[in-house]
């Protein structure tokens, strides 16, 4: 889908804390407010452009992901640089869906050529595709990067769509989501073992942005209905593509599937399968502690 047409242009990309705070007042007014939600989604595209990139907050994110330093962004960072603006939009009121306690559930990425520090990036943002899950009600939304360099916004350089799930909240009438076929193979000798302590949450929170108590709290966990707190999806989505490392390219589409919330602590087996053949390189992962974590793929253009 193309993005809406009403435009909102901002001075600066939302601080996510005040975001979060406003949600946080919401909630205990969760009942009255999703009573009176409107049942459709906004019919804007936030942006803002003039967006730099801090040199300090990229090493900071390098070295917590295991990214090598470069001054190429890596595509899980300019995920971390668009999301306030995403967050913005379902922090509005008249978004249909509570923001606190909101699950990723997959994400895509198309990086059709690399960002690097130094760019001015213009950073846009809408929702799409209100639908019914078995679970609940899921929407997506985008994000789109871009430097100017190719001379037109028509391709960005970085275009991402983040699947999102409000469990138990019931839209009337909407169109049902796509079922997604699970994994359900023999897990293969990992490649990689992560140990993430109770605090892997937090840690992410600090060069992410993203202080959702659902990863931060075990309280706060617990009150939005999860039996800890919970790794960030990105996390261990992004940890994974840094495993790929440099031989994924500047160009690539990167796909991920959360199965299963990563409980913390808890201990992540990756497995790494990568197709080296004559044409551009894929490579596929699945992450797994007790059962299926999550699963994607990393191919090249």
């Amino acid at each position: 889908m193309v993005a809406p047409s009403t435009v909102v242009h901002l001075d600066s990309l939302p601080r996510l804390g005040g975001l979060y705070a406003k949600a946080l007042g919401r909630q205990a007014q969760a009942v009255v407010a999703r009573s009176g939600r409107a049942h459709q989604l906004p019919g804007l595209t936030q942006e803002v452009g003039g967006v730099q990139v801090d040199p300090g907050h990229l090493t900071a994110y390098q070295h917590l992901l295991g990214e090598r330093a470069s001054d190429v962004l890596p595509a899980g960072f300019v995920h971390v640089v668009g999301f306030p603006l995403a967050v913005s939009i379902m922090a509005r009121g008249d978004f249909p869906l509570p923001l606190l306690g909101m699950v990723h559930i997959s994400n895509r990425v198309t990086q059709t050529r690399a960002l690097r520090l130094g760019s001015a990036l213009t950073v846009r943002a809408w929702s799409q595709e209100l639908r019914a899950h078995r679970s609940g009600t899921q929407v997506e939304l985008v994000v789109e990067v871009d430097d100017g360099a190719a001379g037109s916004a028509a391709t960005p350089a970085w275009r991402g769509v983040s699947t999102y799930l409000a469990r138990g909240i019931r839209i009337p009438n909407l169109p049902a989501a796509a079922e997604t076929d699970r994994d359900s193979g023999e897990f293969p000798v990992p490649t990689a073992v992560w140990h993430l302590g109770a605090g892997v949450g937090r840690e992410y929170a600090k060069v992410s942005g993203d202080v959702n108590p659902i990863h931060t709290s075990a309280l706060g966990a617990k009150a939005l209905g999860f039996p800890r707190a919970i790794a960030h999806g990105m996390y261990t989505a992004s940890r994974a593509l840094a495993e790929v490392g440099p031989r994924r390219g500047e160009a690539y589409t990167w796909t991920v599937e959360f199965a299963a919330p990563v409980l913390l602590p808890g201990r992540v087996n990756l497995a790494i399968d990568a197709d080296l053949g004559a044409g551009a390189p894929v490579f596929t992962y699945r992450g797994w502690g007790k059962k299926l974590n999550f699963t994607g793929t990393v191919k090249g253009a």
